[in-house]
């Protein structure tokens, strides 16, 4: 095998809490699903231990390799495996900077194409995808999950649920760091929705699921970026089921449990972002 092609999801955090803070880092109790909105990844091998990572779309040709997660990515697989190197083509669909993992799939993404393309088992590339980037570990699973930690403990869940989600994603981003510093000066306490929220998975209740969207992070990244604001603002303008901003930002989501109603409220959007109809994506084959 000389060339691997594949597709690495976007998340949604349904729920985002703030627990606590260990080591510098902000603890999370979240719930995530992946969605059927996906970067494209093509890894081919090299006959030396270098690593090549070329992006296209949405500016993606403008992220500086040391703030590229994919390259890290690759880099430390064939650091710490002694493999050689891959040409990497990366074509960007999940917006940047809007809270959907898009930095972290194309991560999870390398990480799972170069295991295959030099035969290092699933578990142990596992090990090096918190190295890389928070949800880069679940992003190698996917499916509906309960974050803890830094977003690298996962909790897999299992439910028949599938909404369908309408996103709706600004152009300008949300800094994470900037966000999370800006949620120190005003934290919201500690809320109970993701215990609300797994139960209402696990019991199949999607009434139950809409009532227990939340996010911490929102009320500070609708102070930093006032399109953060608008984007909820518009999300819920279609009367959804339920709507949440995702991740820190910028991107908020619609939920319906219809695939018609999600498309409907698409072709009336007239707003002057990304809208985008995604459903809930499960992996034939969780990481095991």
């Amino acid at each position: 095998m000389e060339r691997v092609r594949l597709t690495s999801p976007a998340k949604l955090n349904l729920t985002l809490q703030i627990t606590g803070v260990q080591g510098g880092y902000h603890m999370l109790d979240s719930i995530v699903t992946t969605i059927d909105l996906f970067d494209e990844i093509t890894v081919k091998k090299r006959s030396d231990g270098v690593v090549t990572v070329v992006m296209h779309g949405l500016g993606s040709e403008n992220i500086p390799p040391e703030n590229n997660n994919a390259v890290r990515a690759a880099e430390l697989f064939v650091k710490s495996f002694s493999t050689r190197g891959a040409d990497i083509v990366i074509y960007k669909n999940i917006p940047i900077g809007a809270g959907l993992g898009g930095s972290s799939a194309d991560a999870a993404g390398v990480l799972r194409a170069l295991s295959a393309l030099y035969g290092v088992p699933l578990p142990e590339c596992e090990l090096l995808a918190d190295l890389v980037g928070s949800d880069t570990r679940y992003l190698m699973r996917g499916g509906w999950a309960r974050l803890f930690g830094r977003g690298n403990e996962i909790a897999e869940i299992n439910s028949a649920l599938r909404p369908e989600f309408l996103i709706i994603a600004p152009h300008t981003p949300v800094s994470a760091a900037q966000c999370y510093k800006k949620y120190d000066e005003l934290p919201d306490g500690l809320r109970k929705n993701s215990e609300k929220a797994q139960a209402a998975l696990e019991a199949g209740d999607y009434g139950a699921l809409c009532g227990s969207l939340y996010n911490a992070l929102y009320a500070p990244a609708r102070l930093l970026n006032a399109d953060a604001e608008r984007a909820l603002y518009e999300a819920l303008s279609f009367s959804p089921d339920g709507a949440c901003m995702t991740g820190s930002g910028s991107a908020a989501f619609a939920v319906f449990s219809h695939e018609m109603l999600c498309r409907w409220a698409k072709s009336r959007y007239n707003g002057a972002f990304t809208a985008i109809c995604a459903k809930t994506y499960i992996p034939s084959a969780r990481l095991r």
